[in-house]
C-alpha cells in the first residue's frame, strides 16, 4: 500500500431501500481501485447490494460546535416533527 495514496471512505447499503452506512477507510490509487478494495474487504459475506466510495477530503462535515445553529428544531414548524404523522404498520424502515 502507499501512503501517499488518497484516503477513501467506504459506505455500505446492506439491503434495498435500507441507507447506506460507513463501514470504514482505504487508501486506493484512485475511485476505482477504491471500489475493487471496498468490495473485497467489507463485502466478503455477501453483506451488501450497494457501495459507495469518496475521497475523504471532498466530505465536508459540520463543526461540533456550531450543533446549536445546525440542529436547534424550528419550534414554529410542528409539522415537520415525526411525532407529528401517524406511519401505517405497512411501511418499512423508515
Amino acid at each position: 500500500m502507499n501512503k501517499d495514496w488518497p484516503l477513501y471512505e467506504v459506505f455500505i447499503r446492506s439491503k434495498n431501500g435500507l441507507s447506506h452506512k460507513h463501514v470504514g477507510s482505504l487508501h486506493a490509487s484512485d475511485a476505482a481501485m477504491a471500489l475493487e478494495n471496498a468490495r473485497d474487504v467489507y463485502t466478503r459475506r455477501s453483506e451488501g447490494v450497494s457501495i459507495w466510495v469518496v475521497k475523504a477530503v471532498d466530505i465536508l462535515a459540520s463543526d461540533p460546535g456550531d450543533s446549536e445553529f445546525l440542529f436547534e428544531p424550528a419550534t414554529d414548524k410542528i409539522y415537520r416533527h415525526p411525532t407529528f404523522y401517524d406511519v401505517p404498520d405497512e411501511v418499512k424502515h423508515m
